[in-house]
């Protein structure tokens, strides 16, 4: 049996070399990563559609016609904290993936 690292001799190619020992020991890192992933993407906090409604809040933000209050009726959101925090209840209203208000 021949490895992926020796050299060739006349009259053989490279696709008759078995890498499977090499392949083998790859394998097991390959799945170790994808279940990293895995539960990684599981375990986030924030959904995309929570992400979707704090930028638009942003943009709102810069364009000047966020504002904070009831309806909207309060005066224009200025502070880039704020404009986060309102874009984080809205996510919530509409139902995304976002963890609950800390008690003040």
């Amino acid at each position: 049996m021949r490895t992926a690292f020796a050299p060739l001799v006349d009259g053989e190619d490279r696709e008759t070399f078995d890498t499977t020992s090499y392949e083998s020991s790859n394998s097991k890192g390959n799945e170790e990563e994808n279940s990293m992933a895995a539960k990684k993407k599981s375990n986030s906090k924030y959904g995309k559609a929570a992400g979707k409604t704090v930028a638009s809040a942003m943009r709102r933000r810069k364009k000047g016609t966020l504002r904070s209050g009831k309806a909207g009726k309060g005066g224009k959101v200025k502070s880039r904290k704020q404009a986060i925090a309102i874009g984080l209840s809205e996510a919530r209203k509409k139902g995304a993936k976002v963890p609950k208000k800390k008690a003040a």
